[in-house]
């Protein structure tokens, strides 16, 4: 089945940098475009960024460009979410996913992993 562990996360202080990781496994990672979501206390689940298959393609949501990269390395069957100048409303559960097409739309991904937790304190 599916599965995609998350980890990296922790309590920082603004300005620092943190990456976070995602392992995948059954399923064929390689083919798959992959994203990171975030939600904060009492927001809604929003979309950060996305890869496609390859790695040649990104899309990041504004509020992070040029703070924040996303990556994969296909060998390790893993995603990587390398954060920097982080700023305390970046404070959220981070989720990578399964896309289902290389997209920025939530509805085009089919699983998520259990989050890890991510504090940036001012």
């Amino acid at each position: 089945q599916v599965q995609l562990v998350e980890s990296g996360g922790g309590l920082v202080q603004a300005g620092d940098s943190l990456r976070l990781s995602c392992v995948a496994s059954g399923f064929t990672f390689s083919s798959a475009p992959m994203g990171w979501f975030r939600q904060a206390p009492g927001k809604v689940r929003e979309f950060v960024a996305s890869i496609n298959s390859s790695g040649g393609r990104r899309i990041l949501v504004e509020s992070v460009e040029g703070r924040f990269f996303i990556s994969r390395d296909n060998a390790k069957s893993t995603v990587y979410l390398q954060m920097n100048n982080l700023l305390p409303e970046d404070t959220a559960v981070y989720f990578c996913a399964r896309g289902t097409t290389y997209s920025g739309s939530e509805g085009k991904y089919d699983y998520f992993g259990q989050g890890t937790q991510v504090t940036v304190s001012s």
